[in-house]
């Protein structure tokens, strides 16, 4: 087909688009999707009569590909902000081309045009989606990523406030606390037949433990004058002491494996907070194992160059979805839980450069730390 013969095919089939235009828009008006909570409803009108007319714009070869670009971002703008499906938007575009080829081809003297500019047609529908499903996609997640930002920013901010109310709670609680754990040892010695002087000394301890966690939810950095070398096998020996009382009333046979060499660089007091944690953690979770045995597994050991560490209990397991959400802060699956401890867990372990992470299945649920040796 010469050059003349195709201009005036392109002629006649742009003289029928505006025949039709009527025809069309109210076709294509009475099939779309418009959702009720639209706040740009008028616009996806006028985006429709423009997109015809670029129809009859690319035909005669006379339109800008920056031009329909620039058009296909200002509707993907519009789009995000009626806050309405993108998969409408898609439908109606497509729409609008199916009536347009119905229109075409039920023309008998367009029947040898319609091949020569169908490739135009959807060339100029593709573009046009693609750019603007494109510049949707892009606004959306910069949008998400923005109030992501803002969400983490809130947080901190609430953070750095019960950071503030627990330091003053700390002091206001530590003398007086310090006072009843130094009489208590005090009676301890001098009379050491008095019953129930060691659950005191521990329920003070865990008291004294519990207040210390809040402390360090705003704490963000490690005090280099506290780290020392620790023995891993006598930091959990201490624990071991600390929650034996728990060990046997839960009835919880506890199975170890740990080097006695292995040692790390660390803030004493901070690790054993985690460890202790996790550990009180599990017995807790024990209480709910109606069968027995109730197994507590403790292993340390060393894996290229860090530490790992790893607690593991065959109790209930812990749903997936909780898994994943677990040391989140304020999040706690426990009646009269704070959500601060394995937050604060988390937060201790990053702190020292390490990894924390949790896996649970029906058999066992494991807590398992990586610490730099």
């Amino acid at each position: 087909m010469n050059r003349v013969t195709q201009d005036l095919n392109n002629e006649l089939l742009v003289e029928f688009l505006e025949d039709k235009q009527t025809v069309f828009l109210e076709d294509w008006y009475k099939n779309i999707i418009i959702a009720d909570l639209d706040t740009n409803k008028e616009k996806i009108i006028e985006n429709g009569l423009r997109m015809y007319t670029l129809t009859k714009f690319v035909i005669k070869d006379s339109f800008s590909k920056d031009d329909l670009k620039e058009f296909a971002y200002s509707v993907a703008k519009e789009r995000l902000d009626s806050n309405t499906n993108i998969g409408d938007f898609v439908y109606n575009v497509n729409l609008g081309r199916s009536i347009i080829m119905k229109h075409v081809s039920q023309s008998d003297k367009l029947f040898k045009v319609l091949p020569n500019s169908i490739d135009n047609i959807n060339q100029l529908f593709d573009h046009f989606i693609f750019h603007a499903v494109s510049r949707y996609t892009y606004l959306k997640d910069k949008e998400l990523q923005e109030k992501t930002v803002f969400i983490n920013e809130n947080h901190k901010d609430k953070l750095a406030i019960l950071g503030q109310m627990s330091s003053s709670f700390v002091h206001e609680f530590r003398n007086p606390l310090t006072s009843i754990i130094g009489f208590t040892k005090i009676l301890k010695n001098e009379h050491p037949e008095l019953p129930y002087l060691d659950i005191i000394e521990m329920e003070l301890n865990q008291l004294k433990f519990r207040i210390t966690q809040f402390l360090h939810t705003s704490k963000v950095e490690i005090n280099e004058d506290y780290r020392e070398d620790i023995l891993l096998a006598n930091l959990l020996d201490d624990i071991y002491q600390l929650s034996y009382p728990s060990i046997v009333d839960t009835d919880v046979i506890v199975d170890t494996d740990i080097d006695n060499e292995l040692a790390i660089s660390a803030n004493r007091d901070e690790i054993k907070q985690v460890l202790l944690n996790i550990v009180i953690n599990s017995l807790d979770a024990l209480r709910y194992k109606a069968t027995k045995p109730r197994m507590l597994t403790i292993s340390c050991f060393k894996e290229d160059s860090n530490l790992v560490v790893d607690i593991s209990n065959n109790g209930p397991a812990i749903p997936t979805e909780l898994v994943e959400t677990i040391f989140d802060p304020f999040f706690t699956t426990k009646e009269l839980g704070t959500g601060i401890g394995l937050f604060v867990c988390k937060k201790i372990i990053e702190k020292h450069g390490g990894t924390i992470t949790c896996t649970s299945s029906e058999t066992l649920t494991s807590f398992t730390i990586h610490l730099p040796l």
